[in-house]
C-alpha cells in the first residue's frame, strides 16, 4: 500500500536530505513536488495544497535553512503533518453498553459484511467480548448465507429472520436475542447498495433511530480514492456516523482516501482492513501510517503482532535446544507456523524500516514459505532433527520428494545452519561474529 506516493514523496525530499545548500527556493521546489505525489495519490486538490502550505510555513518558520540537519527536519515536519491530517492519535471503539450495539454502513462491495466478521472476531480474541452478527442486509441476494459462513468460520453466533424483510425489525429482535444470551457486543450488518440513494439512506436512518447504536462505522473500499471521500460525505450527512472503516488498503491503493477522509468528514479512521483473513484487522494509528507512507516502516506494530503469537513456553523450549545445539527443523517449521499468523509477508515486510525500497517490483506471495515448508516435509523425522546426516542421496531424494532443485535444498540448508549459529551467538553475546555473519548472508 502507498507505494507510489512513498517512492514520490522519497524523491520530493531526496534534495533536502543531504547536507547541501538548502534556500527557501529548494523548500519552495519540495513542498510543490510533495504536493504533486499526494494529488497522484487522489488526495483532494485543496487538502493538497493546505497541507503542503503548512509545511512550507513551519520549514521557514522553524529555521531548516540554517539547520544542521534539514533534509531531516524537513521529513520530520512532514510527519508531523501527516500524521495530523489523517487524525492524531489513534481512536479505539467504545463499547460500554449491555449490549452495546454497533451498526455498519457502507456500499455495496465496500465489505461491509467481511469486515463486520473481522470486527466480532477482533473484539471476541483481543477484547475478550461475545459478539453477535446480525443480517439486516434483506435485499442482496445470498446476503444472509454470507454473513452465516462468516459466523461459523470465526465461531460466533448470526441472528437472521429470512421471513422478515423489515430491517429495523430484525435488528430489534437480533438485540434481544442477545440480551437472552448473554452476548456484550451486537454488529448489525445492513444492507448497501451500488450508489448513494434516498431509499437505502432512510431504511439506515430508522435503523439508527429504532436501536441507538453506541457506534455508527462507515465501511468504505479505500481503492476508490476520491469516491470513497465523496460517499463518506454523503452518509455523514445522514447518519452522522462515529467512525470510518478503511477496507482494501493490502490493494494496489494509492492512499488518497486514507490522507482525506478525516479532513472531509472530521470523523476518525478507526480501523483498517489489510488482507482476505479473518484475523486481517489493524486498529488505525495516524502517526505509524505516516511513517510507512515516508518509508520509515512501522516497527512498533510489527512488534505487536510477535507478541500476540509469541508462545512464551515453546520460547524456553527452543532456547535450551539452541544451548544444546539441538535446534531442528521441526522447531524451525514452527517459527514458521508463527511468522505466518502474523499476516502477509508483504504488508510485514512493509513495517521493517528500508525494507519497502528494497523490496519494490517485488511480489511477495503469502504462500512465500510454501517451498520451505516443502523441503522440511520431504525429509525424514531423524533428517529433520540432525541434517548433518544429510548426503548427496538424501538431497537428491528430498528434492524429487518436494518438487523443488537440489540447488534450493542446499540454499535452505546452508540458510538453516548460518541461523544456527547465529541464534547460538546470541546466546553466548557474540555480536562482532554475528555481525559479519549477517552481512555474509544474502
Amino acid at each position: 500500500m502507498f507505494d507510489n506516493l512513498s517512492e514520490k514523496l522519497d524523491k520530493a525530499l531526496h534534495v533536502l536530505k543531504g547536507h547541501g545548500q538548502i534556500t527557501e527556493i529548494n523548500v519552495a521546489e519540495t513542498t510543490k513536488e510533495v504536493r504533486r505525489a499526494l494529488l497522484d495519490a487522489d488526495v483532494n486538490f485543496k487538502i493538497a495544497k493546505e497541507f503542503t502550505n503548512r509545511v512550507k510555513e513551519k520549514a521557514l518558520g522553524q529555521n531548516v535553512l540554517t539547520s544542521l540537519q534539514p533534509g531531516q527536519l524537513m521529513v520530520k515536519i512532514v510527519k508531523d503533518e501527516l500524521t495530523e491530517l489523517m487524525g492524531g492519535d489513534a481512536e479505539g471503539i467504545r463499547l460500554s453498553g449491555n449490549p452495546s450495539v454497533v451498526l455498519m454502513s457502507g456500499l455495496q462491495g465496500s465489505g461491509k459484511t467481511t469486515f463486520s466478521g473481522k470486527l466480532a472476531n477482533y473484539l471476541k480474541t483481543k477484547k475478550a467480548k461475545k459478539p453477535l452478527l446480525v443480517a439486516c442486509d434483506v435485499y442482496r441476494p445470498a446476503a444472509i448465507d454470507q454473513l452465516h459462513v462468516v459466523g461459523e468460520q470465526i465461531g460466533i453466533d448470526v441472528y437472521s429472520d429470512r421471513e422478515n424483510n423489515n430491517p429495523v425489525a430484525i435488528a430489534e429482535a437480533g438485540i434481544s436475542f442477545a440480551k437472552e444470551k448473554g452476548l456484550d457486543v451486537v454488529i448489525i450488518d445492513t444492507a448497501g447498495r451500488l450508489a448513494v440513494d434516498e431509499e437505502m439512506m432512510t431504511e439506515i436512518a430508522n435503523i439508527r433511530k429504532a436501536i441507538s447504536p453506541e457506534e455508527i462505522l462507515f465501511v468504505v473500499d479505500s481503492m476508490t480514492g476520491q469516491d470513497a471521500v465523496n460517499t463518506a460525505k454523503a452518509f455523514n450527512d445522514i447518519l452522522n456516523f462515529d467512525g470510518v472503516i478503511l477496507t482494501k488498503l493490502d490493494g494496489d491503493t494509492r492512499g488518497g482516501a486514507a490522507i482525506s477522509i478525516k479532513s472531509v468528514v472530521d470523523k476518525p479512521i478507526k480501523f483498517i482492513g489489510t488482507g482476505e483473513k479473518m484475523d486481517a484487522i489493524d486498529v488505525f494509528h495516524p502517526s505509524r501510517m505516516a511513517d510507512r507512507i515516508l518509508g520509515m516502516g512501522d516497527v512498533i506494530s510489527l512488534v505487536e503482532r510477535a507478541q500476540e503469537q509469541f508462545d512464551e513456553e515453546e520460547a524456553r523450549k527452543i532456547q535450551k535446544k539452541i544451548a544444546k545445539n539441538k535446534f531442528g527443523f521441526d522447531d524451525f517449521l514452527k517459527q514458521i507456523q508463527q511468522i505466518k499468523k502474523m499476516g502477509s509477508m508483504k504488508d510485514l515486510m512493509g513495517m521493517i524500516p528500508g525494507a519497502g525500497k528494497a523490496l519494490k517490483g517485488l511480489d511477495i506471495d503469502d504462500d512465500a514459505f510454501k517451498h520451505v515448508e516443502a523441503i522440511i516435509h520431504s525429509m525424514t523425522p531423524g533428517e529433520r532433527s540432525n541434517p548433518a546426516v544429510l548426503n548427496a542421496s538424501r538431497k537428491k531424494r528430498i528434492a524429487k520428494g518436494s518438487g523443488r532443485t537440489i540447488v534450493e535444498v542446499n540454499q535452505l540448508l546452508k540458510q538453516f545452519d548460518q541461523m544456527s549459529k547465529m541464534m547460538k551467538m546470541m546466546q553466548g553475546g557474540g555480536g562482532k561474529k554475528m555481525m559479519q555473519m549477517m552481512q555474509n548472508m544474502k
